[in-house]
């Protein structure tokens, strides 16, 4: 019996040794923190800089292997530029994370990248402390949002970039009578698409930057609209940049024998069998993500399968995104209504991580609900299809220039009249294993031509080569 039970401990540890090697290769922008239920946990990648490194040329002509040939990086001609990059905060969320990816390429390629955070916390938290030490591993430097030199590297660098409307404040705030300086040379990278940041406080110097960019045409065409009805002001020139996955992403996406360890990891620890259905919506658990009508849609297509007597695996509801610790009213409001329909055994809340890649390994169908106007692009989606899972979506945002209704996933209404199309498209992938996979397969072909790392940087490389030239225009008259 002590026999079986060491060699069982030992089968234990070498799995567990094998999930823990493959979370380590999740890029920076997936894997922060992973968590399982609350007791597993996983720090951040750091691979992005050093295959960034490996995999373009800007390493020493003696360094490189014989007769291995080298990418150039679309970003190439950034080498030896001086770059300033303004968030408005260093949190987990997608827009610092998406700067602090760029910073990465940037680095990979051998420009000088500065970093300021303007609403940095007097008290460093343990998510500050962390993103700022991978950044300074990576050869970031971090600057001081305030002083005297914040305003020598913003006169200094090449390009300064602003992410996110709210950064604008910065520019006032720190530069002062600088600003006309510095304008010329600054590209707004913008990925908000609610209302209350049409404000002249942050965004008043918009319109004399060298260049806007953001993640999608319908967000773009919003701001447009938007900023000459509401403020009164005219859009710089405004870059539409899709993004993509990591190429850490897609290695464990294209790994089938990582993505079986993982999903098998996954669900032994969420309860559930290899054959039941999960679906799963991973966000952040907000109102406007609509976590509270994706689970009324579950409740109801629950009810649809009793009433026709479907003979299907048990179907269950996997909410990733959780954070019980901070007591949010909408949260409770949710594990109520549960609850309140007796589906515990069918729904599972899993803590806030964004350590994706796990939990895509695992399930069969990824929801993405954001409510309103939808998410400005929504990249846990082009995520999902590389793990060539077909995707839910609501028809507004920049999901609409993902999913193609039909074909890689199906789209329904926002808002209360999306919750039984939803229901129902549940209950359609449900029943047809074969339209599952078939669409599954459609998605990871059309990330494959469009979603990569790669194309990503071929469009934002289009960008900052066009927000350079203007502004060695503008420094020549």
């Amino acid at each position: 019996m002590a026999k079986h039970s060491s060699v069982a401990m030992a089968l234990f540890r070498k799995r567990w040794l094998t999930v823990v090697a493959l979370l380590v290769m999740v890029s920076v922008t997936t894997a922060i923190a992973f968590i399982v239920r609350a007791s597993l946990e996983s720090s951040c990648d750091c691979r992005l800089y050093t295959t960034n490194q490996k995999r373009y040329n800007s390493s020493p002509e003696s360094s490189k292997p014989i007769g291995v040939a080298v990418t150039q990086s679309p970003l190439s001609f950034m080498k030896s530029r001086l770059v300033l990059l303004v968030s408005h905060e260093l949190s987990l969320s997608g827009g610092p994370l998406l700067l602090m990816e760029l910073a990465f390429l940037l680095r990979g390629i051998g420009a000088e990248v500065c970093w300021i955070t303007n609403q940095r916390p007097s008290e460093t938290n343990n998510v500050v402390y962390s993103l700022e030490h991978k950044m300074l591993h990576r050869g970031v430097q971090v600057v001081s949002a305030k002083g005297q030199e914040a305003i020598d590297t913003a006169l200094k660098a090449d390009l300064v970039v602003l992410n996110t409307a709210v950064a604008g404040k910065w520019l006032d705030a720190v530069l002062k009578e600088h600003v006309p300086q510095v304008l010329p040379k600054v590209l707004w990278w913008i990925h908000e698409m609610r209302g209350h940041y049409f404000s002249l406080d942050y965004v008043k110097h918009l319109p004399y930057v060298a260049g806007a960019m953001i993640d999608s045409h319908v967000t773009a065409e919003y701001w447009k609209n938007r900023t000459q009805e509401r403020l009164r002001i005219k859009m710089p020139k405004t870059h539409v940049v899709h993004l993509g996955n990591s190429n850490e992403l897609m290695e464990i996406a294209e790994d089938s024998v990582a993505k079986r360890i993982l999903r098998e990891h996954v669900r032994e620890s969420l309860g559930v069998r290899n054959e039941d259905i999960l679906f799963s919506l991973i966000n952040s658990v907000t109102r406007g993500k609509g976590q509270d009508l994706f689970l009324r849609s579950f409740y109801e297509s629950l009810q649809i399968i009793q009433e026709r007597k479907l003979q299907l695996p048990s179907i269950h509801a996997v909410v990733v995104g959780s954070d019980m610790t901070s007591h949010s009213k909408f949260e409770t409001e949710l594990r109520n209504f549960v609850i309140s329909k007796k589906i515990q055994n069918y729904v599972h809340f899993v803590n806030k991580t964004l350590t994706v890649a796990p939990y895509l390994a695992a399930v069969d169908v990824l929801v993405q609900n954001s409510q309103a106007r939808g998410e400005c692009f929504g990249r846990i989606t082009i995520e999902a299809m590389a793990f060539q899972l077909p995707v839910l979506g609501t028809a507004a945002g920049g999901t609409q220039e993902i999913v193609t209704n039909g074909t890689t996933g199906l789209l329904h209404p926002v808002g209360k009249e999306g919750i039984m199309p939803l229901a129902k498209n549940i209950v359609r992938l449900a029943t047809h294993v074969e339209r599952r996979l078939t669409m599954g397969k459609k998605g990871y072909e059309k990330v494959k031509e469009t979603f990569l790392e790669r194309h990503m940087e071929e469009r934002i490389a289009g960008v900052l080569k066009d927000v350079l030239q203007k502004a060695m225009e503008h420094q020549r008259t």
